[in-house]
């Protein structure tokens, strides 16, 4: 397996990662948990080394999946896990779902609480979920800071931050890894994250690499989605905007049929071919689909390849927010 380096402080993890989300949260009902155990250890079985969840999937029932399944894999695999949402519920934050809080007090409660779901005696990378406008992002990073010279905690993360708030976390503890959407569908990143991640030495942990699913050319005009699948009620992916994107899961079909190779695998390839500090985190819930994702890390675009991508996906233009407005208003566009 080829792996990458994630930060400057010598996280090395797999070239692509497996996210865990899917097999128990917002993708449909929860797939089986024996099952996805099952899965998880195959992953490490052909390489993987690197794998993604978060208290608030579930919630905690994902985390306790993953410590279950990579309990005999300790010292051989990276968890990244995330704090920031209150899963009990106050008067703050999102409206129809977990509530903000990062709070040092409430990063510390989650980071033990973590520790015994995941079954490990220090977290991997411990991103904050999403920014909390209430908590000053010194305060935030300063407690996982503390948390790592304890030796609770190895690395320190964002997620969908913005270029600012990177840089300001990042003078009072170094950030290992930045986790945002990053696509062929959705390329915002670019103008600013990227460079910023670039200049200070931080990788990208890519999410939604495969446009939720509708990259993978399984997603057409007229799936209807289990009404416990959150992708219901993402704009891009309602039927008329479906309808008008299709031209960009055609190109990914082009360009698959001349490699061959799948849709899929061409938007992670093309995703890890940006730079050599991205690993993209793909949700699987089956295998085939890890064999199908794994298969990317054999598919080589040459510059040529990105070149004609690049251009043709510049034409193309993308319907539709990525997320529903009650939640965007917490990520970094």
């Amino acid at each position: 397996m080829k792996t990458r380096t994630l930060g400057n402080n010598g996280l090395r993890v797999s070239a692509l990662g497996m996210g865990c989300m899917g097999m128990s949260y917002a993708y449909g009902p929860p797939s089986d948990k024996k099952e996805m155990i099952s899965l998880i250890r195959a992953a490490v079985e052909r390489g993987v080394t690197f794998f993604d969840t978060a208290e608030v999937y579930g919630p905690f029932i994902n985390e306790k999946l993953v410590g279950e399944a990579l309990e005999p894999f300790r010292g051989q695999v990276a968890i990244g896990t995330k704090f920031g949402f209150n899963t009990a519920g106050d008067a703050r934050g999102m409206e129809g779902g977990p509530l903000l809080d990062s709070r040092p007090e409430h990063i510390r409660q989650v980071a033990e609480d973590s520790l015994k779901r995941l079954r490990v005696e220090a977290i991997d990378l411990f991103y904050q979920h999403r920014v909390d406008p209430e908590v000053p992002i010194e305060d935030v990073a300063g407690t996982v800071r503390d948390l790592i010279r304890e030796g609770k905690v190895l690395h320190f993360g964002l997620s969908e931050a913005n270029a600012e708030t990177i840089r300001r976390a990042h003078v009072v503890q170094p950030v290992a890894a930045l986790q945002s959407e990053y696509a062929l569908s959705w390329r915002r990143p670019e103008e600013n994250v990227l460079p910023t991640l670039k200049e200070l030495g931080i990788g990208l942990v890519a999410f939604g690499a495969l446009g939720r699913g509708f990259l993978a050319g399984t997603i057409g005009e007229d799936t209807v989605f289990d009404k416990t699948d959150f992708r219901g009620t993402i704009p891009r992916l309602l039927p008329d905007a479906r309808r008008e994107n299709m031209p960009i899961v055609d190109l990914l079909r082009r360009v698959a049929a001349e490699k061959d190779a799948t849709p899929a695998q061409i938007a992670l390839a093309w995703v890890m071919a940006r730079e050599p500090w991205i690993v993209p985190i793909p949700g699987i819930r089956t295998f085939p689909q890890l064999e199908e994702d794994l298969g990317a890390l054999d598919v080589t675009l040459t510059p040529d390849d990105l070149s004609m991508i690049d251009e043709a996906a510049s034409k193309i233009v993308i319907r539709g927010l990525r997320e529903p407005e009650s939640t965007l208003q917490y990520m970094a566009d």
